[in-house]
């Protein structure tokens, strides 16, 4: 009972990582950039869920503040790209890190501001409830957080495999020249690719505010967690993200229970580097390098469009 009541538990926190690396992953497909500000994106959507539900603050319905956090971070994520990253668009990826790790630290001083540094957690329906299946309890925030990733999960396989928006979001995470040409809008999809990072962050952030405090450093911690679990599973595929989150998630409480202290504080960071060592690319590497630039064959396009490609990306805008 107590292995499978950490088995629950850790699955339960899984979700929560292997969400956080969805949105990783998303931006990683569409971009070939890492956020690292992904885990402070889960943060301010934690705090703004709990500034619209909590009876301290706007005490709105639960669904109603959830789905009001969520708008809120999609909107966030769609204009830090419009505004912010488009701005670097073409140079070097070490730009593109430098400016995140700096968007991190700024959302981390503003939540600190607004919000105060003391923990602060949720309010819910369910909070403190247990369900008890004989001499095993399960907390009923756990199912919840369980059953809102496999709904949550299934929404975007569904999305992604059998809409015409989803589909053309695979075509440009394979190939966004090859996109181009092919009609698709490549820098508004990489909008709202980061608009859905910052929706599928915030109802992350609002699970785990209703299974513990939240307070404006736990972005940073969750992040590179979250960071891990993507290597773990794969930067490029979008079920080793949640495979690795939960990897990662059920590993913690069983080495916190069974491994000394400082061991199972490191014990995520060594299955990265195992799975690296073994599997570079990630558990579920599908063998295929995406996005590669240099191989686009341009030869069947007219020359007015091959002498300029750099250019379409930097300057222009598809029609």
């Amino acid at each position: 009972m107590d292995i499978l009541q950490l088995l629950i538990s850790g699955i339960a926190n899984g979700c929560i990582y292997g969400l956080l690396a969805l949105g990783f992953v998303l931006i990683y497909k569409a971009s070939e950039a890492v956020n690292f500000a992904q885990g402070d994106m889960l943060m301010l959507g934690a705090f703004l869920g709990i500034s619209f539900i909590n009876a301290d603050q706007a005490n709105l319905p639960f669904l109603l503040g959830i789905t009001f956090a969520a708008v809120i971070m999609g909107a966030f994520g769609y204009l830090l790209d419009r505004f912010i990253l488009r701005g670097i668009f073409g140079q070097p990826q070490f730009a593109m890190v430098i400016l995140t790790i700096s968007l991190g630290f700024l959302m981390r001083f503003v939540a600190g501001v607004i919000w105060g540094h003391s923990p602060v957690s949720l309010q819910t329906p369910f909070s403190g409830k247990m369900l008890a299946l004989g001499s095993l309890s399960i907390a009923y925030v756990d199912l919840i957080i369980i059953i809102s990733t496999i709904a949550l999960t299934s929404i975007l396989y569904f999305f992604f495999a059998h809409t015409r928006l989803g589909i053309a979001m695979q075509a440009s995470s394979q190939n966004q020249m090859a996109a181009y040409y092919m009609g698709i809008p490549v820098k508004r999809v990489n909008g709202i690719v980061w608009a859905l990072s910052g929706v599928v962050a915030a109802l992350a952030g609002i699970l785990f505010a209703a299974k513990g405090a939240i307070e404006p450093s736990v972005g940073l911690l969750f992040g590179i967690k979250a960071f891990a679990a993507a290597v773990i599973g794969g930067l490029g595929s979008l079920p080793g993200a949640l495979a690795g989150g939960l990897l990662v998630g059920v590993i913690e409480p069983f080495a916190g229970r069974y491994l000394p202290l400082g061991l199972s504080q490191i014990a995520p960071y060594v299955v990265m580097l195992i799975v690296l060592i073994v599997r570079p690319g990630g558990i579920f590497f599908s063998g295929q390098t995406e996005k590669k630039y240099r191989s686009f064959d341009p030869s069947s396009f007219d020359s007015r469009m091959t002498k300029r490609p750099p250019k379409i990306f930097k300057d222009e805008y598809c029609p």
